[in-house]
């Protein structure tokens, strides 16, 4: 029996208010794939990360375009994959952009993408300097997270 696939994208501002918002609307599409109330969560953290590198890192201050994020979900018989997208600064040098305790702002920790990776059953990371970056996590259900 194959899964039937169901698409979602959604886009809203880069800013710290619209974290709970990603994180409820990505834990809402993900409900329906028999993901357990704890694996819900780990989707909930994961993408709350990805969302909150968008808003600290992608837009600075000096930057006057549009400050956007697009979440794209979508199920397959794997499970759901949820892609964050931005159109931002982008990042140079992804492997040292996932390196634990590597951050551009003294103010944060550098784990976001180590407990993305740890959270989700894989991570991709695509990102274009001066043009944005795009996140993309893969969730199974029962996978024993």
């Amino acid at each position: 029996m194959h899964a039937k696939v169901n698409h979602a994208r959604v886009e809203f501002d880069a800013i710290p208010g619209n974290l709970g918002f990603a994180r409820v609307a990505a834990a809402s599409f993900a409900a329906s794939l028999g993901f357990t109330v704890e694996e819900l969560e780990d989707i909930k953290l994961a993408v709350s990360e990805a969302v909150s590198n968008c808003i600290v890192h992608a837009y600075p201050k000096s930057n006057s375009g549009p400050a956007k994020v697009r979440m794209n979900m979508e199920t397959s018989e794997s499970g759901v994959t949820i892609s964050i997208e931005d159109t931002g600064v982008g990042i140079a040098d992804i492997a040292a952009a996932r390196t634990p305790g590597m951050t551009t702002d003294s103010q944060r920790l550098g784990m976001g993408f180590t407990l993305m990776e740890a959270l989700a059953n894989s991570l991709s990371v695509t990102s274009e300097p001066g043009a944005g970056t795009c996140v993309a996590m893969l969730f199974s259900p029962g996978r024993g997270g």
